[in-house]
Parts: structure tokens; sequence; C-alpha cells
């Protein structure tokens, strides 16, 4: 059954806030302002606007923008999850081409959208604002979604402007940079007090009739807040494993996701129109709408057919979870993904097929995934168990437990989630048991040669499917899985997975001082952030 919240939602298209390049754009107010209009707007429908763009929801009027061009158009490519022949334009990303407008996207995104709607809320509740003291609730949560807004950016792109950023209100129109590590102490900061702050005890002020992700239900914020915490924490755990124990105990004690219920989904909705309240990754996929290619790569598909391709015994059951086969042939022994790194040519040198058509040789993304009405995931439960069984084996904070026990909850989880899409992607408790009696932890996985580590490493690639920016972000942080890099000609780093976003040429140019300055060196797509050491 589909979830349908246009009841709520709606309440977002009654805010437009159009973004600019970056929060720090100085509008022209003074010229424009009229004294007829309403100039006091309630804050929670400011948020409800925020939850909703954090998904991809909003920007310019267009909900797939930032998937179509940066989540899909690079990082399902870099992590190897899908394929393309393209040469050209954003799925050229295959061979690692560069794309202005791939590079660009989370920053133009992030910063002149949420960032923007969630420093409008932070300044209009704060001193001398229209609303001093009152949304307590909104305030708190909206430090979780800022963390979860600002924690991307950086991961992205190194330094990047924060302390000044979205400061355009108060004449900052050119924001100096932040390190990443100054960054990330002050989102640990942001999300310690949005877990202490938000509570029962305050007045609801209609917080729970704008939170269209949690409805109003404190303790799923708290507990997203803390799961968060714990994902930052782990981030940071190969050069700041001091800093990383504090907060990976400090999640954990605080109370993290504990079942699939506290997955953080933000509804979707057919309507009012093609280009509102609609799921952004289904829309990209859409043949006439986005119309990215739905192939699947190789590398995934060997590893979710399991140690023997030729035995239906060894699939993983998400094998037709994630996908719907080969123009409808379902039996698990034929499905075959395409190698990454193939154009038209090398296709047809593959297949030994002349014009051979990919759509057609090849296991493809399953579209129950992928209606407009599907909700958007941010965050699931999966995630969480693979990080704590990561800290256990890493003896990285205190997390209770075993090892053994948060990675098989992990894998039970990941294979569960699905059924907000489609009631149908169910796979029951037996089916999970099967799997890992056959993959027992310790027991050197689906490959025969994964570590505990490794193990940990692949099942949570596999469970960031279309969550594919996070999926980049763990496997630059932790190596796994093994990928095989694209040495395509021409490239923007043959040979090598790319590892850092560039900066967008237009806040290198306009702000270029501070650019010098300040961000990551090298700017380019083989640069590192101070984390992925």
């Amino acid at each position: 059954m589909k979830m349908n919240y246009s009841y709520k939602i709606i309440l977002s298209i009654l805010i437009v806030f159009a973004p600019g390049i970056a929060c720090d754009t100085e509008d022209l107010h003074e010229m424009n302002i009229n004294p007829e209009a309403l100039n006091e707007v309630n804050m929670n429908f400011v948020f409800t606007a925020a939850e909703l763009s954090v998904a991809s929801g909003g920007f310019a009027g267009d909900n797939r923008y930032i998937d179509w061009r940066t989540n899909i158009g690079y990082c399902s490519y870099f992590v190897q999850h899908l394929a393309s022949t393209s040469t050209s334009g954003l799925t050229g990303s295959d061979k690692y081409f560069e794309n202005n407008e791939a590079w660009s996207a989370p920053w133009a995104f992030w910063y002149g959208d949420v960032g923007k709607n969630l420093a409008l809320i932070f300044s209009e509740t704060g001193p001398g604002g229209f609303e001093e003291g009152r949304r307590k609730n909104t305030v708190a949560a909206s430090k979780i979604l800022w963390a979860l807004n600002f924690h991307r950016l950086t991961d992205f792109y190194g330094n990047i402007p924060y302390k000044e950023a979205c400061q355009g209100t108060e004449g900052v129109f050119l924001p100096k940079y932040d390190t990443q590590q100054s960054v990330y102490t002050d989102l640990f900061s942001k999300l310690s007090e949005g877990v202490s702050e938000i509570s029962t005890s305050n007045d609801d002020d209609g917080f729970a009739a704008a939170d269209i992700i949690y409805d109003g239900d404190i303790n799923k914020w708290k507990k997203w807040g803390n799961s968060l915490m714990l994902r930052l924490a782990m981030r940071i755990s190969n050069v700041d494993p001091s800093t990383a124990a504090t907060y990976v105990t400090q999640a954990v004690s605080g109370g993290v996701f504990s079942s699939n219920d506290d997955n953080a989904w933000v509804p979707m909705a057919d309507g009012p129109g093609e280009w509102v309240n609609q799921n952004g990754i289904s829309r990209a996929f859409q043949p006439g709408d986005g119309g990215h290619s739905r192939v699947m790569s190789k590398t995934l598909i060997d590893f979710l057919k399991g140690a023997d391709p030729n035995n239906p015994s060894d699939v993983d059951p998400r094998l037709f979870i994630l996908t719907e086969g080969i123009h409808g042939n379902t039996n698990p022994v034929d499905q075959e993904g395409m190698p990454n790194g193939l154009d038209e040519a090398g296709l047809d040198v593959y297949t030994g097929i002349p014009n051979s058509s990919p759509g057609a040789l090849f296991t493809q993304v399953n579209m129950l995934l992928l209606d407009d009405s599907d909700p958007y995931q941010l965050m699931n439960y999966a995630e969480v168990c693979f990080l704590m069984a990561e800290a256990i084996e890493r003896g990285i904070g205190t997390v209770p437990g075993t090892a053994q026990q948060h990675y098989e909850n992990g894998v039970k989880a990941a294979m569960q989630m699905y059924t907000p899409l489609d009631a149908s992607l169910d796979v029951s408790d037996a089916k999970v048991a099967v799997y890992l009696a056959k993959y027992p932890y310790g027991g050197g996985g689906v490959t025969g040669g994964e570590s505990k580590l490794e193990q940990i490493g692949y099942q949570m690639w596999v469970s960031k499917f279309m969550n594919w920016w996070e999926a980049w972000c763990d496997w630059r942080r932790t190596g796994y899985p093994t990928l095989e890099a694209v040495n395509y000609p021409g490239s923007g780093s043959p040979g090598v997975i790319p590892t850092k976003l560039r900066v967008p040429i237009s806040e290198a140019a306009i702000n270029g001082i501070n650019y010098d300055a300040g961000a990551t060196k090298p700017d380019s797509p083989v640069g590192k952030v101070w984390w992925d050491q």
C-alpha cells in the first residue's frame, strides 16, 4: 500500500523560497517589499518545506534535481550499483567524466533550499525574531535536519562555508570557509542540542502537524538524532578515534534506531502536479521524464547471486527486491549485470552482439521501487546495526551486545525494509535465517575471503541502494567493498574512483578569495576530505 500524505505535504506549497546559488546571495529585498503583503510566516510551515526539500523535494520547482544529477548521476556509478554505456552528460559518470551540474547540485541545493529554510527558522525563533522563544520542538528538530544537511555537504566537498553560511540577511555575502574538522565539531553540538531539547514537555505549538517524517513523535526524533550522531562518529573514526569513541558511546547510550519502524522516510504523493511532492529518485528513472538507465552493475548482481552463481539456493533474497530481472526473466541463474566502464562499442565486444541493447541484455532496477508516490528514505535501522557491529570490532566507544548480534540484526533489517515502497517486497524471517546460515558472520561472506569488517562493509553497501551518496561515503571511509576502478580514456580520474566533488565553478569565481584560502585542495575528483585517510 502506498503512503499518501498529500494532505500534509501540501502545506509546503504555501511557502516558496526561491533558492539561489548559495544562502549568501543578496536579494534586492528593499526594492521588492510589498507593504501590503504578508511578511510573517509560521515557522512550522517553513519546517515542513525543509523536510520535503531534504528529500530532493523542492529546489527550483524540480523534485528530482539533486538525485538526477548527483545521487544517481554520479554516486550510483561510483559505488557500482548501476552501469551505463553513455559517454556524455551525467550518465557518462560511469566512466568518471566530470560534469559541472553533478558536482554543483548539492552545493546549490542544500545551501539555497534546505539550509536557507532552516537558517530562517533559527533566526525568527531566536532573539528579535517574530516568533522569539516559540516552536521549541520545531527548532530542536531543525538542528537535527541541519546536521543531516551539512554533514552531507562537507562529506562531498571537505572544507565549506559554514559559520558564515546562510547569513545573507546579516550582510555576509562572501562567507569564509571552515575546516571539515571544525564543521564536524559543531554538528556534534547541534545533534546533542537537538536530542536534548526536543521534548514532550514543550508546548507542541503545531509541531506534530508540521512534521511529515515522524508526525511529531519525539522519541523517534531523539533516536534519529542519536543515529546520525553514530554515523558521524564512525565517519571520523579513522582520523579522530577519541572523539569518535565519545560520540559513539553518547549516541548508543542515548538510544538509536531499534527497528525498521524508526526508519526516516519523507512521504511523497502523486500530486498536486508532476513537479511537486513526487519522489525525485523515482522520477529520475521514469522513461520520458528523468530517463536514467536502470541497468544494474555486474559488481552488485554478482554479489546478490551469491557464492555459486549457478546455484539458486545461494541467492540473496534482495536479488528480486532490488531488481525485476531481465525483461520478465526471474530465473536467478540467468541474471547478469553489466560491467562498469563499457561504451557502446565495448559492449558489442563484451557481448559479441552488434548494436547491443543494455536494457534487453542485463538485469534492471525493480520498478516497484520507483512509483512517484513512494516515500523517500533518509536513514535506516540496518545502517545503525552495521555501525554498531563495526564499532565493537574496532573497539570504538562502548556498545552493548556483540558484533555478531548487530550484524545479523542489520542483515535482517536491510532485507525487510522495502515494504513501505510496495507490500509485495517482503522477505520472511525464514529466508533471512537461511541466508545467515549460508553466510555466517566470520565465515568469509559471499566472496569467501571477507574479514568480519569486510562482511559488515559489503552488507552496508547493499543496504544503501538508492541512498548512493551515503554508500559512496562509506566506501571512501572503509574501503569496502573492494571495487575495481574504471580506466576510460579522457575521464576526470582514469583508473581512480572519484573521492571528492569539485566546488562549483561559480563559487570559486564569485567567492574566489575565500575559496583560495580555505577550500580543500586539491579541489579535484581525486582530492580527499579530512576524514578520508
